[in-house]
C-alpha cells in the first residue's frame, strides 16, 4: 500500500503527520539531551564525593594505607572514580551519537519534507491555472456561440422582410456567418483547452501527486528506521560500557575480599612493638631496718615515674621564652631529635634508619640520573655546536655531582646506622627498669629547675651568621625547622655532638645539624 495511490486527496493529513513524525525527533533529540545532563552531573557527584574521602597524600595517611582495610578504601574509591569516568563516557556518546547526529538528520528531513511540499504545491497551482484557462475558453466559446445563433436569428429575420433590400440581407447573412466561425474557433480552443486540462489532471492525480506522495512516504519510513536506530542505540552506548563498569564493580568487591585482619593486627604490631621487656617487679624495701639509702634504684611510691615507661618525647614548638639562652638549658629535658634515630626504641629506630636509606636512595638514583642526561646533553652540544653551548651545561653538572657526593655519604652513614641498630638489639633489650626510672626521674628534676631558671636569663646576642644548605624538619621537641637557602643567627655553636642551636628571623629558635648549614662571613 502506497500513499500515492491510497491517499490521493489527504494532503492536509499527509503533512500533519510528516510534522507529527519530525516533532517526535526532535523531542526524543531533547530527551537524550537532558539524560546526558543527568549522567553528566552523576559523575561529576561521584568524582567529587571520591574526592573529598580520598587520602591527601600526608606522611601518616600513606603510613595508615599499609593496613588492608585503609588500602581497600582507596582502591573501592578509585574504583568509583574509573565508574565516574565511564558515565561521563556515556554521556558523551549520546550527546555524539544520538543528538548531533540525530539533530543534523533531522534537519536534513525537514529541508526534503519542504522540497516535496513545494513541489505538490506547484503541481496543484499548474493544474489550477490550467483549470482557470479552461474556464475562461469555455466561457468565450458560450458567449460567441449565443453570438452566432442571435446573429443568425437576425440574419433569417431580414431575410423574411419584404422590405429589406437585398444588400441588408447579404450584410446580416455575411456578420451570421463571421459569427459561426468565431464560435467554431472558440468552441475549437474550448475542446483544445479541456483535453490539456484532463491530461494535465490526470498526470496530476496519476503520476505527479502519487509521486510526491510516494516520496514523502519513504522519507517518513526512513525517519521511522532511523529513530528505531537512535532508540536502540541509546541502550547499546550503555551496553556497550558494562563489562568496564563491571570490572570497576567487581574490583570493589575485590577491594572488599582483600581485607586482611590479622595481617592488619600483625602490621600494626610490627609498626609499633619497642622491643623492650616488660618492667621487672619492685623490690621491697624494708624501712624497719632504720636504714635509707640516699640513692635507691626503686621506692614504695613510683606511680608518677612509672606512667612512663620510655622517654618518648612528643613534637611540640618551641616556647619562646624572655631568655634565648633558655634552649642551653633545656637540653637536657628536651633534647633535639639524633640524627640516628638513637632517641627511638630499638624496633622503631631501625625503621626509622631503613626509611631514610630508602629516600636517600630514590634520591641518588634520581640525581644520577639526571647526571648523566646532563652529560649525553653535553656530548651532543659538542658535536653539535648550533644545538647549545657545552659550557652552559657545567653549573648544573657540578651541581649534581655535588649532589651525588652528599648523598652517598649520608647513605653510607645510615647504613652504618643500621647496622649498628640490627647488631646491637640484645644490649638495647637489656635495659634495666629501674634505670629507665632513674632517667627519667633525672630529666624530670632538671626540667624542673631549668623552668625556674628561665626566668632570670639574659638574652643573648647572636655569635654569628649561617645559611642553610639543605631543608631540615624539625619534628623532635628543642628542633627547630628550616629550609633551603634560609639565613640563620648562631645562637651558640656545636659543642661536639654534631648540633648547633640557630635563630629564626620568624623568632623561632631551636637545634638543627652542623652538617645542614655554611657559616657566613
Amino acid at each position: 500500500m502506497e500513499w500515492g495511490a491510497d491517499l490521493w486527496d489527504q494532503y492536509d493529513q499527509i503533512d500533519k503527520h510528516t510534522l507529527t513524525g519530525l516533532d517526535l525527533v526532535d523531542r526524543y533529540i531533547k530527551f537524550v539531551k537532558e539524560r546526558t545532563e543527568i549522567e553528566q552531573n552523576y559523575a561529576k557527584q561521584l568524582r567529587s564525593l571520591s574526592k573529598k574521602y580520598a587520602k591527601r597524600g600526608s606522611k601518616e595517611e600513606q603510613e595508615s594505607n599499609r593496613f588492608s582495610n585503609h588500602a581497600s578504601l582507596q582502591e573501592i574509591l578509585n574504583e568509583l572514580n574509573d565508574y565516574a569516568g565511564q558515565r561521563e563516557l556515556i554521556a558523551e556518546n549520546m550527546t555524539t551519537g544520538i543528538c548531533v547526529e540525530l539533530n543534523k538528520y533531522l534537519q536534513e528531513l525537514k529541508q526534503e519534507r519542504k522540497t516535496h511540499l513545494l513541489d505538490a504545491k506547484k503541481a496543484q497551482q499548474v493544474l489550477e491555472g490550467s483549470f482557470k484557462q479552461l474556464e475562461s475558453t469555455k466561457k468565450r466559446y458560450a458567449k460567441e456561440w449565443a453570438e452566432a445563433e442571435k446573429a443568425t436569428q437576425q440574419a433569417e429575420k431580414i431575410e423574411s422582410d419584404l422590405n429589406a433590400t437585398k444588400i441588408d440581407v447579404e450584410k446580416a447573412k455575411l456578420h451570421a456567418h463571421n459569427r459561426m466561425h468565431t464560435a467554431e474557433e472558440c468552441r475549437n480552443d474550448y475542446a483544445a483547452q479541456l483535453q490539456k486540462y484532463n491530461k494535465e489532471q490526470n498526470a496530476y492525480y496519476y503520476s505527479q501527486i502519487p509521486q510526491i506522495f510516494n516520496k514523502m512516504q519513504d522519507m517518513d519510513e526512513r525517519r521511522i528506521r532511523r529513530l528505531a536506530g537512535g532508540y536502540c542505540q541509546f541502550s547499546d552506548i550503555e551496553k556497550n560500557v558494562l563489562p568496564i563498569i563491571t570490572k570497576c564493580l567487581d574490583g570493589i568487591s575485590a577491594a572488599g575480599m582483600k581485607i586482611n585482619e590479622k595481617q592488619d593486627s600483625m602490621l600494626f604490631i610490627e609498626q609499633h612493638k619497642s622491643g623492650f621487656e616488660r618492667p621487672a617487679d619492685i623490690d621491697f624495701e624494708d624501712y624497719t631496718q632504720g636504714i635509707k639509702p640516699a640513692t635507691s634504684d626503686s621506692s614504695l611510691n613510683p606511680p608518677k615515674v612509672r606512667a612512663k615507661l620510655w622517654p618518648f618525647t612528643k613534637k611540640t614548638k618551641v616556647r619562646k621564652s624572655n631568655s634565648l639562652s633558655s634552649i642551653k638549658k633545656k637540653r637536657v629535658t628536651a633534647a633535639p631529635a639524633a640524627e640516628d634515630f638513637s632517641h627511638l626504641p630499638p624496633e622503631q629506630r631501625k625503621k626509622r634508619l631503613q626509611g631514610k636509606i630508602d629516600d636517600i636512595t630514590k634520591e641518588l638514583q634520581k640525581t644520577q640520573d639526571q647526571s648523566e642526561a646532563l652529560e649525553k646533553m653535553k656530548g651532543v652540544y659538542e658535536h653539535s655546536p648550533q644545538m647549545g653551548d657545552p659550557s652552559s651545561l657545567e653549573p648544573q653538572i657540578s651541581e649534581t655531582a655535588q649532589s651525588i657526593g652528599r648523598l652517598t655519604g649520608e647513605l653510607a652513614k645510615y647504613e652504618t646506622w643500621l647496622s649498628d641498630a640490627v647488631g646491637g638489639d640484645d644490649s638495647s633489650n637489656a635495659i634495666n627498669n629501674n634505670t629507665q626510672h632513674r632517667v627519667v626521674a633525672a630529666h624530670e628534676s632538671q626540667g624542673l629547675y631549668s623552668e625556674f631558671d628561665d626566668e632570670f636569663e639574659d638574652i643573648e646576642t647572636p655569635v654569628g651568621q649561617c645559611v642553610a644548605l639543605y631543608t631540615f624538619e624539625g619534628n623532635s621537641e628543642g628542633t627547630v625547622s628550616v629550609t633551603e637557602g634560609e639565613m640563620l643567627s648562631i645562637m651558640e655553636n656545636d659543642k661536639g655532638d654534631g648540633w648547633m642551636r640557630v635563630l629564626r628571623g620568624s623568632g623561632e629558635e631551636g637545634y638543627i645539624p652542623s652538617s645542614y648549614v655554611k657559616h657566613s662571613p
